[in-house]
């Protein structure tokens, strides 16, 4: 058994677990004696940090949520100008992905089911939050001219998602997660001169 931690730090390492084993794992199938074994404490354990399995998928939506989309606007901070910033978040993304392979399982299974779950509604934030910085970064590079005047944004923020999604279905399905890096910026490229910015 792992020593006795603060419960603060128990509950991420249970998270932790949990995203770690969706990589290899639908997440229907993984349990909360897996989880327990994996950190390498009870089951009971684990029940007195999380009152159901829900709950921790629920916390480990959370943590995606602060994590990612503070990835994204460290990202997108660095960057010299609005355009630019978008390529980095769609860096800093495919980086995520490629650094916790279980996230999109965990999302995937969640937005497939018909039931409405606080999960799910973790999801769609996280979502929502995403494009609505999509949204502002591409408004922005259109005042700087580096999109193509009278494009619909909506539809430009739909195919950056799109697009990411494309390349994370195809490396779960080829089970080449780390080829999505080198994928990613040619993609981007074609993305770009969709838009009117310049490649």
């Amino acid at each position: 058994m792992s020593a006795r931690l603060p419960t603060e730090e128990r509950q991420a390492e249970i998270v932790a677990a949990a995203l770690l084993m969706a990589r290899d794992t639908s997440p229907p199938l993984i349990t909360t004696a897996g989880i327990a074994a994996a950190v390498g404490v009870s089951q009971g354990a684990v029940f007195k940090h999380f009152a159901s399995k829900d709950a921790i998928w629920l916390a480990a939506m959370g943590w995606v949520r602060a994590q990612l989309l503070d990835a994204l606007d460290r990202a997108a901070a660095a960057a010299p100008r609005d355009l630019d910033a978008l390529r980095a978040m769609f860096d800093a993304h495919i980086g995520f992905v490629v650094a916790h392979p279980g996230v999109p399982r965990v999302i995937f299974h969640e937005l497939q089911s018909p039931a409405d779950s606080p999960v799910k509604h973790e999801v769609r934030a996280l979502l929502q939050q995403y494009r609505q910085r999509l949204l502002q970064r591409l408004a922005a590079a259109a005042q700087q001219g580096d999109v193509a005047r009278g494009t619909d944004l909506d539809a430009a923020a739909t195919l950056f998602v799109g697009m990411l999604q494309g390349l994370v279905m195809q490396a779960m399905a080829t089970g080449q997660i780390s080829a999505m890096t080198a994928q990613a910026g040619p993609a981007f490229v074609l993305y770009r001169r969709a838009i009117g910015g310049a490649a």
